[in-house]
């Protein structure tokens, strides 16, 4: 019996037919994840990171401690001093005299910084008082403490004049707002904008180019403290260290508590493309993460620094901000 050379046929269970390469199922990612921001993140973390009250307590006591030991050895020092050499001592009590003077000075400094930031956010609230009730007197008030606000500076003296000569023929609250709006504080804005765009790319560099671990997270902190700080001189807050730090707290911690300290493609698929992060490099995507999240800190720092509610469409777009600041950038790294 002789077996036949021709093909060997195998009968199928079912009728069902084979999978097509287009059925297959997908290739698994074995690509690292996308960049997330990582510095900018851990440094909301830090900034908003909420203080116990034990921890307060403890921080109050020990300031106070070491002040007292301070005062009471420099005492010492000084009538010891007096005693052995009476010229030599009154020298050192003269500058110990100095040094306190100049401590007094820091502390009007700050208790006036406090004071500037608490007189913008009484205009803010005010101003959202008006709107909502549509109170025409109320908004005259606002307006008159916005001008008296901004009397001292030259770079809205224009506006000033255009605003005084306008505001008799406004007759609701919500036109005369939007006008002291548009006179008073679009300059202002452009500044405030300016300052996000330098600090989104400042972060953003210094991400990318510098490999140090920790070394983006401080980068990133201060650029953000620094940016809020000149924020906040723009609409005449004039913070001083403190007032600097507990605005970077207020904001940061909003953006922390509302979930926004996160960015996705969609934020920077005007400037890269869609789904392109995971394709660069590591340390580039973290650094245009990180400067997204720096205008996005930006631009929530303007609203809580401006004295009056951006009118509806006026608030700025953090993805135009980002757009305008890293895309000089992505151009350059991929020529």
């Amino acid at each position: 019996m002789t077996k036949s050379k021709g093909p060997v046929l195998f009968d199928l269970d079912d009728d069902a037919p084979a999978p097509t390469p287009a059925e297959a199922p997908p290739v698994p990612d074995t690509l690292e994840p996308a960049p997330q921001g990582q510095a900018m993140m851990t440094a909301a973390a830090l900034a908003a990171r909420p203080v116990s009250r034990l921890a307060r307590w403890f921080w109050s006591l020990l300031v106070l401690l070491i002040t007292t030991v301070a005062s009471v050895a420099a005492w010492n020092f000084v009538t010891g001093l007096v005693s052995q050499n009476l010229y030599l001592g009154y020298a050192v009590a003269a500058l110990f005299a100095a040094f306190l003077l100049v401590v007094l000075m820091i502390v009007v400094k700050e208790l006036s910084a406090f004071a500037r930031l608490g007189r913008i956010d009484r205009i803010q609230h005010a101003a959202d008082a008006a709107l909502a009730g549509e109170d025409l007197t109320a908004a005259r008030r606002v307006v008159k403490d916005l001008t008296d606000l901004y009397a001292a500076r030259d770079d809205t003296k224009w506006g000033r004049d255009r605003l005084k000569d306008r505001e008799a023929d406004m007759f609701d609250a919500s036109a005369l707002i939007a006008l002291a709006d548009h006179e008073l504080l679009g300059t202002l804005d452009a500044a405030a904008r300016r300052e996000v765009e330098a600090a989104a790319r400042q972060v953003a560099t210094v991400t990318a180019l510098v490999p140090l671990a920790l070394a983006d997270v401080v980068a990133a902190l201060g650029a953000n403290i620094r940016m809020i700080r000149r924020i906040a001189e723009i609409y005449g807050g004039r913070s001083g260290t403190l007032g600097s730090w507990r605005l970077t707290r207020a904001v940061l911690s909003h953006l922390v508590a509302t979930g926004a300290v996160a960015v996705g493609d969609d934020m920077l698929e005007p400037i890269l493309g869609g789904s392109i992060i995971g394709k660069l490099s590591r340390r580039f995507g973290e650094g245009l993460v990180n400067g997204a999240l720096t205008a996005r800190v930006g631009v929530a720092a303007i609203e809580v620094c401006r004295p009056l509610p951006f009118a509806s469409g006026k608030r700025p777009s953090v993805r135009s901000i980002v757009k305008t600041a890293l895309s000089g950038l992505f151009a350059t790294k991929t020529r």
